[in-house]
């Protein structure tokens, strides 16, 4: 070494600097894009779900449909066991309530021994899709029937006990009655029950607890296990129907029905009814100058419990009868019957007229007689008399 000089030694540290090594660009991913990829992911995996369930079901299925068509034939077969041959022995009433199933029906069926087991009757339902509109009521059936043979009796109309009641116009609320027990075979005391109680049917506060006159004669057709109740309760109905699509007001209602029951009472014939309505209305308004009493006869017998129109004098002048349309001014205390649609329309709408008297002459052909003139009114008594005289 000369001078302190260094010789081609190159100490650590000393010297130029490396060339620094040259860092790789990084890759930008951007957050979407990773949200895409776990999308695609997640779809993978359902759709592979969905394979394996679909794979599953169809195993199911298989099974199913195997497991079906052997065991089918043992299910007939036990079916069959459980099931009478024929169309039954004895009679036996049976009722089917309002939305029973067929599963229902089929128990009721069986505990009365109409069919042998329920199963029997449901496998017959299931095959006739008339079965769904099995009709409830009290029904004719048989013992030991094949559940076929149950269900087409329950599809014949005719197996279904009905009550037929045909109640005619004019008929008194005990009359009625009567005609309701025949037909049900029920005693008479189970309606006056009811009746005793009239906001049970339905009866509204216009009639102030008299049923007279709200009992709408029709011909009805009753289930067999309809009730008292239920049976006075329809007549009510028809009768609130009828007099509200002839638009009476409720402030009328026991009027008009009581006034249409004279109407009834007394008309010979239904094409008279609208001039009868006339004179009740003319002596309403006191044109007979008598204090407005109608002095009606059906009025009169009402009050004393007879039928008919036919009164004594004696009975005319009672004045405790509330009936009595002699003795007290107005229309009576209420209806005398039970009127028709007819005699309401006619009160509704009177025949115009003048007349103040009226006799039916023919009590067979209901000929009547209207005047306003006593003299004539009496000469057509006497003509009745005659007749009565001849004829009964």
């Amino acid at each position: 070494m000369q001078n302190g000089d260094d010789v081609g030694t190159v100490l650590p540290g000393s010297g130029p600097a490396p060339e620094p090594y040259e860092e790789l660009p990084r890759r930008s991913i951007r957050r979407d894009e990773l949200d895409e990829e776990r999308r695609l992911r997640r779809r993978r995996r359902r759709g592979r779900r969905s394979i394996v369930l679909l794979v599953a079901l169809g195993l199911v299925a298989v099974a199913g449909f195997g497991a079906y068509s052997a065991l089918r034939p043992m299910w007939n077969e036990l079916t069959a066991g459980n099931d009478y041959s024929g169309s039954g022995t004895t009679p036996v009433k049976v009722s089917i309530v309002e939305g029973a199933s067929t599963t229902s029906i089929a128990r009721t069926l069986a505990n009365a021994d109409v069919v042998k087991s329920s199963g029997a009757f449901v496998e017959a339902a299931r095959k006739d899709p008339r079965a769904r509109s099995i009709q409830p009521g009290r029904y004719t059936l048989r013992k030991q029937m094949s559940g076929a043979s149950a269900l087409t009796l329950l599809l014949d109309p005719r197996s279904r006990d009905v009550e037929r009641v045909l109640l005619r116009e004019g008929l008194r609320q005990s009359q009625v009655v009567a005609l309701l027990a025949k037909a049900s075979g029920r005693p008479p005391a189970d309606y006056t029950k009811v009746l005793a109680h009239p906001e049970t049917i339905g009866l509204p506060a216009a009639a102030h607890g008299r049923p007279e006159g709200w009992l709408f004669p029709y011909s009805y057709d009753f289930n067999g296990d309809s009730t008292p109740t239920q049976q006075l309760r329809t007549m009510v109905s028809r009768t609130k129907s009828v007099l509200a699509e002839l638009k009476v007001p409720a402030s009328r209602q026991e009027a008009v029905l009581t006034t249409a029951s004279i109407v009834q009472a007394e008309g010979g014939s239904e094409n008279d009814f609208g001039k009868v309505a006339r004179v009740i209305a003319n002596r309403l308004d006191d044109k007979l100058r008598n204090g407005a009493r109608l002095q009606m006869d059906s009025t009169v017998a009402y009050g004393t419990g007879k039928n008919g129109i036919f009164t004594t004098a004696a009975e005319r002048a009672n004045t405790k009868n509330r009936y009595n349309t002699y003795a007290h001014p107005g229309l009576p205390v209420g209806p005398i019957g039970n009127p028709g649609e007819a005699a309401i329309r006619a009160v509704l709408r009177p025949t115009p007229g003048d007349w103040l008297f009226f006799v039916v002459v023919n009590l067979d052909t209901g000929e009547t007689k209207f005047t306003s003139s006593k003299a004539e009114h009496d000469r057509y008594t006497r003509q009745f008399q005659a007749w009565y005289a001849k004829n009964r």
